[in-house]
């Protein structure tokens, strides 16, 4: 099959050689390519788009020939989530929660432990009826024990392969997504479990951690002079082992219970010698418990990093520990003991074990199964029935999907062989909707062609590469099994289309030469009132607006921007040039006056003859048309006098007011409140936005309205008082006020209407010292409104969304000037310094509300001072990004973990890596908002990231990692 452009030229090649109306039948099958060969299964590899018989490819290669039945559904048998004979439930991972899942089932497979939760009373209770359970409503565990018993009764009796713990894990607070540390939850977990326990009255309950975990060892301390032994009792949970440096269990417990010894600034104080002495002091193991915990101390403290760190030694352990070497410390390990296991039978190596579990083995007869109490097992069985009811369920639908699968198979198998139309009567269908049909996973939706017709609700002559023509018999089956629309027959051919399109190439291929033709009759003179007025632009660019109109009426436009050659749009396209491009003008449009009629400019215009404008007709038939007799527009001849005289007026007002105010146009000799001149006791001021454009239209008085009034109200509160203090006019305030000499003043008076006066007056106080001179100023300073002011700012500064702050990530307390990663949310890097800010379309400058016919401005509320100072603190605190520098766009009411977030992807350092600062405050509040934490916009925040440590000798491989500093603080374990 040829390419789908040489298809589709072929498809029009007829239209360059026939005229419009000379368009048949024949010509509009041939346009639609109905003439072209189906395509053969098994030649054709996949579906030809341009050829609207292949019907190769769309899917059907699913469907033909013997299918397995499990491929109509996409359910997993549900005997799969059966616990199988014999065998333990498993434990839902919610995220991060294996440390929990853990020792659910190490504390589950205590029976003792199980025997006694079973034991505790219950409110289960209240949740039974007379008959048993409510069947409407689920039942809630209202405890930590009764959690604890719902969990290990489904653990021991349910069908299922796994149980889902949220329930309890959501009591306890915890977070799903974090990773804790396991050997704090245990301890964290006993604790909690012990003290819930000691209220209960039967001791078989209340003692249950102490008997199965609470073992009891002595710190022994002997004197080396009198050989006094000192014992310090105390009871365990765990042992925590050193394993740094070991590779062997026993290496560690050995370390655990070695000898220190007492010597120097560390002797011991002997109280038979009444004297320090050196001493050697021990743990001497009394007791072990029925249960033996052994905490592996993989995770450290690093000084260097201020966070733990782990160490990934290899230790080798066996299933059976003899710890009788090591109670009341008869004996020293002997050497054969410390040497490494091979591995074998009953031994262990592991790098990532970070807690053993030994159970003690005696003779005495133990409890071997535990029976579930009855309201428990009546839980349990009532979860075993919903199980049971979701695998039939679940049976049914995959049965379902099948008999539907079967179906499918039988209607594809008919049908497909009855699609290729041949010669009989013939639709076009959507290809999409074909291959949706053919789509396994998908269900049939009713048939829609709307989007493939035209505006003369026909088949669009360009859609024939989305659809495929079908024989009318699989159309009338479609339609009567799925509905849908309108129906696309021989008679949905679209002549209007087809007749235009051949219209269309016609002049596309006569183009050059009548561009040849228009151009040789533009050099004879045009005589007499035969021609006709042009553009001079439009004639410039007529053979480019003309290829541009028949690419949009050949439906291109999509795939043309307009241009000669036919570019591309870049999808980054500003919205400005988007803009512009729809607001380019037609032909022979740039010689419209806004009133529609022909301008009085004849510079942009020229005569053409008739014969010229008679070709330019022909490709822009809607053009407006301009006689060489028709006169130019009335009403712009009556405005260019009336601009002409405005613009007159205009420059004899700036001239005078540049000739009366030199020094304020030119800004030099002018007056500063912090260096007081000593030839004047009286300043004025005004608005430094009144001077700004007033000095704008000086320098352009023929672009610019003329400046009227000083808006001095916007410098003024509500009451009339003034908002500035005299200190912060000579600092923060000083760009949005003005000084002016009194002569200049008496000038500004007499130029322009002034709403009200400010000034400020100094005054000598006592014998003429300096710190005592009084400044005073007119109106007063409103205190109340001056304050409210500060604390809008401050608010302001405290309440944004959207504003930039920067990131500067810190190596050694360097600044990093090599960029790490892509940027998230990145500003431009071109300062906005360097813009001018422009004004929304309709905004009305703070201090002015220009007119063109001079009038007085509208008075400024408080509020439009507000907005003002908001501009000038922005454009004030305004940072620029340097080189290196990462930009973010934040908002007030993000929280420190949020933005740590952004920074990994800025930065790609991990949040729990990231060490934050401004201004030489610690960021560590991950809860906390960027307000309250002083994150203002523009602000710079340093990052300084935590490095991999290096190796050290005493450590066979250590890993890096940041332990969460808030552990479990907000937990229900902390709760007790």
């Amino acid at each position: 099959m040829a390419p789908r452009l040489q298809l589709e030229k072929a498809a029009w090649r007829w239209a360059e050689t026939v005229r419009p109306e000379e368009v048949s039948q024949e010509h509009i099958e041939t346009a639609y390519r109905i003439w072209l060969e189906p395509c053969i299964r098994g030649v054709c590899r996949r579906n030809c788009k341009g050829n609207p018989n292949c019907l190769v490819g769309i899917g059907e290669h699913i469907w033909l020939g013997e299918i397995d039945e499990n491929s109509f559904h996409n359910i997993d048998d549900p005997n799969c989530e059966r616990r199988k004979k014999n065998s333990f439930v498993g434990l839902t991972n919610l995220g991060a929660t294996c440390y929990v899942n853990t020792f659910l089932q190490v504390w589950f497979l205590n029976l003792e432990l199980r025997q006694a939760l079973y034991l505790c009373p219950s409110t289960c209770s209240d949740y039974m009826m007379g008959d048993g359970i409510q069947e409407e409503k689920d039942y809630e565990p209202q405890t930590i024990c009764e959690h604890l018993q719902y969990l290990f009764a489904l653990l021991q009796n349910s069908n299922r392969r796994y149980i889902d713990p949220s329930g309890f894990v959501k009591a306890l607070g915890l977070d799903t997504g974090q990773q804790q540390d396991a050997q704090e939850f245990s301890k964290l977990f006993m604790s909690l479990l012990e003290d819930t326990l000691s209220k209960q009255k039967n001791p078989d309950v209340r003692n249950i951690v102490q008997q199965q975990f609470c073992g009891e060892y002595a710190y022994v301390t002997v004197c080396n002079q009198c050989g006094r032994e000192s014992k310090l009792l105390s009871k365990f949970y765990e042992l925590e082992l050193n394993i740094q440096g070991h590779k062997q269990l026993t290496d560690c417990i050995s370390e655990f219970l070695k000898e220190e010894k007492l010597e120097g600034d560390n002797r011991y104080f002997c109280e038979n010698c009444q004297s320090k002495q050196n001493a050697t002091r021990k743990i001497r193991l009394l007791s072990l418990p029925c249960t033996l915990n052994l905490q592996l101390m993989r995770f450290v403290f690093d000084r260097q990093t201020g966070h733990k760190k782990k160490l990934n030694t290899y230790i080798g352990f066996s299933e059976i520990l003899d710890m009788e070497p090591y109670v009341e410390h008869k004996a020293e390990p002997s050497k054969s003991q410390t040497r490494k296991p091979k591995c074998g039978k009953g031994t262990h190596c592991s790098r990532n074990a970070y807690m053993l579990v030994y159970r003690l083995q005696t003779q005495e007869k133990t409890t071997t199964t535990v029976q579930v109490p009855a309201f428990l097992q009546e839980l349990v069985d009532r979860d075993n029935c919903k199980f049971e009811e979701w695998c039939i369920e679940m049976a049914e639908m995959r049965k379902q999907s099948v008999d539907k699968g079967k179906a499918k198979h039988e209607e594809v198998k008919e049908l497909y062989q009855r699609l290729p139309a041949g010669a009989e009567p013939y639709e076009f269908v959507s290809l999409e909707w074909l291959q949706k049909w053919l789509d396994e996973s998908t269900p049939t939706k009713p048939i829609d062609n709307h989007a493939c017709l035209c505006s003369h609700d026909k088949l669009h002559p360009d859609k024939i590469s989305i659809m495929k023509r079908i024989s009318e018999y699989a159309a009338d089956i479609f339609y009567s099994r799925y509905g849908g629309g309108p129906r696309l027959t021989v008679k949905a051919l679209c002549k209007e289309c087809v007749v235009e399109r051949c219209r269309v190439l016609r002049l596309k291929s006569q183009l050059n030469e009548d561009y040849k033709t228009v151009n040789n009759l533009l050099k004879a003179t045009v005589k007499g009132s035969d021609g006709f007025w042009v553009g001079k632009s439009s004639l410039r660019s007529w053979r480019q607006l003309a290829l541009e109109q028949l690419d949009e009426q050949d439906g291109d436009v999509d795939q043309s921007n307009g241009k000669m050659n036919g570019n591309t749009l870049n999808k980054d396209e500003s919205k400005e040039e988007r803009k512009e491009e729809e607001e380019e003008l037609n032909f022979n449009e740039d010689i419209l006056c806004p009133h529609g009629e022909l301008c009085i400019s004849e510079n942009e215009r020229r005569l053409v003859s008739k014969e010229a404008w008679s070709k330019l007709q022909q490709y822009f038939p809607k053009a407006p048309e301009f006689p060489s007799y028709r006169e130019c527009c009335s009403q712009c001849k009556i405005l260019e006098r009336e601009g002409e005289e405005n613009e007159a007026l205009h420059k004899m007002i700036a001239n005078e007011q540049k000739t009366s105010l030199p020094n304020l146009f030119q800004d030099k000799n002018r007056p500063c409140l912090s260096n007081w001149p000593e030839e004047t006791d009286v300043l004025y001021i005004v608005s430094q936005f009144f001077v700004e454009e007033w000095r704008k239209f000086v320098r352009k008085p023929t672009r610019c309205s003329p400046v009227s009034s000083v808006g001095n109200s916007a410098l003024l509160c509500p009451h009339g008082g003034l908002m500035f203090t005299f200190a912060s006019m000579t600092k923060e305030d000083s760009k949005l006020i003005a000084l002016i000499w009194p002569s200049e003043w008496q000038m500004i008076q007499k130029l322009f209407v002034v709403d009200h006066v400010i000034k400020i007056t100094r005054s000598e106080v006592g014998d003429g010292d300096p710190s005592e001179t009084q400044y005073i100023s007119e109106p007063k300073l409103c205190p109340e409104c001056r304050e409210g002011l500060l604390c809008q700012q401050q608010r302001d500064l405290r309440e944004y969304t959207q504003a930039t702050i920067y990131v500067h990530k810190v190596v050694d307390n360097k600044k990093v000037m090599k960029d790490s990663a892509p940027e998230l949310n990145v500003s431009s890097s071109e300062t906005e310094e360097d813009k001018e800010e422009a004004k929304p379309d309709g905004e009305k400058d703070p201090d002015f509300n220009q007119s063109n016919g001079g009038t007085k401005r509208q008075k400024i509320t408080h509020q439009n001072y507000i907005a003002y100072q908001k501009q000038v603190i922005r454009r004030s605190m305004r940072h620029r990004k340097v080189r290196g520098e990462k930009a973010l766009l934040v908002s007030a009411n993000q929280t420190l973990k949020e933005l740590k977030i952004q920074i990994m992807h800025a930065f790609s350092v991990a949040p729990f890596d990231q060490n934050l600062s401004i201004d030489g405050k610690i960021l560590s509040d991950d809860c906390a908002t960027l307000g309250t934490l002083g994150v203002i916009p523009e602000s710079v925040i340093l990052l300084k990231a935590d490095e991999p440590i290096a190796d050290y000798a005493a450590m066979d491989d250590v890993m890096q990692v940041c332990m969460p500093e808030e552990g479990f603080k907000g937990t229900g374990l902390l709760g007790h």
